[in-house]
């Protein structure tokens, strides 16, 4: 029996399948950005014949696919999500325009406002209002939900919104709207606050509920979509979707909640670097993760990602738990031009249609990819294991074109773009380290997916790095990482009040009912079951608060509260260097979180075959100059065996390239663990 790790990127479509025995099998096809189950299915057959079966024998075989997407991310980021209405209280239309008073760029007199997800036409006020501590101020009449309902349907839109004031308190306003937009409109697509985000913060729980809304009828037309291709290819088995938070969920859950899918792919990188920290017994990694379109960035302390509740996609705020990744337009298809003589690449791609110009597909563009091909890092006759061939010529001349508005040579022109798309990702990294305090030099950084090899050592450089590590499943590490998550769902719940006033029998009855709801969601699950909470906690005078863990917190101590206060003051010492024992606490928020444990998988990377050293060819390459370097098999080095730089390791599915100065060692599981000179 197989499970099967599918993620869809810009360009490609990564999958990772493993046996019962730990054996991994990975495959790659092109994006369908149109529909992308048909990339989907085509990875699916590609994936069956690397083991020598028809797709529906594969499928017969398979318990489970894990399936990490793009689909929400892209409707949000390129404005192709559904119209929107929203129902809020009366006086509260313009709190999703209003932000939170400041501009992105404070200082920039004439910069222009975003435009909403939700047009003031269609932001509808309601009648009602609840109080701060969850009484009724203002009832909610029958006339005022039959005029908020036929002011919707006449709208016409394909989903609606509903974020009343206060109804994190009290929600019963919120699910009488829910259940008459049911009744009159069963069709259109109902989001509701208390069920999206039910915390303090009426910005953040709009913009949230309304991302929601957004990207809701897109996600779950996809999902309904590809169960019917699935089920018509001979799939019997469940499909599972990756969330933002790292953990996976069933389509409904993930229909209902589709905002939290909006980091769907990104998320699977960051649960195969929390396995690959296990493996290697580093503990402090920086993950890089250069796909076609785009880089993500994490990074892991102790073995564990962070989660955040503030993140902005596009111009959207999405404050559900995040895991937190730092996203850079900079991959493999990112377009090179050239605006008063200085050279850009990126934000924009060529994605998968028509990629790059050396894919031959009609793209004319220069990208990074094409500057690889120009560069001679790439085998143009050998792309994908030789499924696919690239065009050395269209690449020269794209990357030509470039250097004639520079007035430079077709080489450096294609070192620029290379240097140029380093430097970009080495300010991603030194955001996520250096500007939060910690030196990007004491971490290890690991290197996946398909572009990454290429340019990960001269990123490490930037940064002072000492040492790489590129896993042999790095092209699709997302996908293979997707297969050691588990199913998860994150609760929260605002209980503002100060630390001292709050008794220890109070909190431990709340988070007690936050795990009943939990585990009646994971009604029929037969496995291990795990809950753990946290406080969101902060000092009396501040805004922002900070996630306290409550894990190894003996509930039924008397002592409850003390013992979070202290375990407070010292969070806020680690994260801030100073803390203030003789300010009152306050705790804003409860979270639970309740994991369905999967059955654990043996998904260990193949141990290096074979007993080959030496090189089996090799290429000519501009390092500052044209060279001869050798040129490796990635899948037949034999563990311990060590490489000088400069050299190139191929694998079917991405390249690896060690320059002057850089040692790579073959490990026990055949990945490269690059030292820096």
């Amino acid at each position: 029996m197989y499970r099967i790790g599918i993620d869809i990127g810009g360009t490609f479509t990564d999958l990772a399948a493993v046996d019962e025995t730990g054996r991994v099998i990975i495959a790659k096809s092109s994006s369908t950005p149109a529909d992308p189950s048909e990339g989907l299915l085509h990875g699916l057959t590609a994936l069956a014949a690397e083991l020598g079966v028809e797709r529906a024998e594969l499928l017969a075989q398979t318990e489970r696919i894990v399936h990490g997407t793009t689909v929400a991310t892209n409707a949000l980021l390129e404005g192709k999500g559904a119209s929107v209405a929203l129902l809020t209280t009366d006086g509260h239309r313009d709190v999703i325009e209003m932000r939170e008073g400041m501009k992105d760029d404070r200082y920039n007199v004439r910069m222009a406002p975003p435009t909403p997800l939700v047009p003031r036409s269609r932001r509808i006020a309601v009648r009602e209002r609840m109080r701060y501590d969850g009484t009724v101020a203002t009832p909610l009449t029958a006339e005022s939900i039959t005029e908020a309902v036929e002011a919707a349907a006449a709208l016409g839109v394909e989903a609606i919104a509903v974020c009343y004031l206060h109804s994190y308190r009290n929600a019963a306003h919120e699910a009488e709207t829910g259940r008459a937009l049911a009744a009159a409109l069963p069709d259109t697509y109902v989001s509701l606050s208390s069920d999206v985000l039910p915390q303090i913060k009426e910005y953040e729980r709009v913009w949230t509920t309304v991302v929601n809304a957004y990207v809701g009828p897109v996600l779950s037309s996809y999902l309904s979509r590809l169960s019917g291709k699935l089920l018509d290819a001979g799939y019997q088995g469940e499909v599972m979707i990756m969330h933002s938070h790292g953990g996976v969920a069933t389509i409904a859950d993930s229909s209902r909640l589709a905002a939290g899918a909006v980091l769907s792919g990104p998320a699977g990188g960051i649960a195969a670097a929390t396995h690959a920290a296990k493996l290697l017994g580093e503990p402090d990694l920086i993950t890089f993760d250069m796909g076609g379109t785009s880089t993500d960035i994490a990074l892991l302390q102790g073995g564990a990602a962070q989660l955040t509740g503030e993140k902005q996609v596009g111009i959207a705020k999405v404050s559900l738990p995040t895991l937190d990744i730092h996203t850079l337009g900079a991959g493999g298809g990112s377009l090179a031009r050239v605006a008063g003589s200085i050279l850009h690449v990126g934000p924009e791609s060529a994605g998968a249609t028509p990629g790059p110009a050396c894919y031959g597909r009609g793209g004319t563009q220069a990208t990074v990819t094409d500057a690889n091909v120009v560069l001679g890092f790439l085998d143009a006759s050998n792309f994908l294991g030789g499924r696919m061939a690239l065009d050395t010529a269209a690449a020269e001349a794209a990357v030509a074109a470039i250097g004639d508005q520079l007035g430079t040579s077709t080489i450096e022109a294609a070192e620029g773009i290379s240097k140029v798309v380093n430097t970009t990702m080495a300010e991603g990294i030194r955001i996520v380290s250096v500007r939060r305090g910690l030196d990007p030099r004491r971490f290890t950084l690991v290197s996946f997916g398909g572009a990454a090899g290429l340019h990960v050592t001269e990123v490490a450089r930037l940064l002072e790095i000492k040492r790489v590590v590129v896993p042999n499943v790095a092209s699709v590490l997302s996908a293979w990482g997707m297969l050691a998550t588990d199913l998860r769902y994150e609760l929260v719940r605002s209980h503002v009040g100060e630390a001292s006033s709050t008794t220890a029998d109070g909190l431990r009855e709340l988070l007690g009912r936050m795990a009943e709801e939990g585990l009646a969601r994971l009604t029929g699950f037969t496995g291990e079951i795990e809950v753990r909470h946290a406080l969101d906690m902060r000092y009396g005078e501040q805004i922002y608060e900070i996630t306290v863990a409550v894990d190894d917190v003996d509930l039924a101590a008397p002592d409850l509260m003390e013992q979070m206060v202290a375990r407070f003051h010292r969070r806020h010492d680690e994260l801030y260097a100073y803390h203030a024992p003789g300010q009152e606490v306050v705790i804003v928020n409860a979270r639970t979180t309740v994991v369905g444990k999967l059955p654990e998988l043996r998904a260990e990377p193949l141990a290096g075959r074979g007993g080959e050293s030496a090189a089996v060819s090799s290429r000519r390459v501009y390092l500052g100059e044209w060279r001869e370097v050798p040129v490796h098999r990635l899948d037949a080095l034999a563990p311990g065996t060590q490489i000088e730089g400069a050299a190139i390791f191929d694998s079917p599915t991405t390249s690896v390239l060690i320059r002057d100065n850089e040692r790579a060692t073959v490990t026990a599981h055949g990945w490269l663990d690059i030292e820096l000179d």
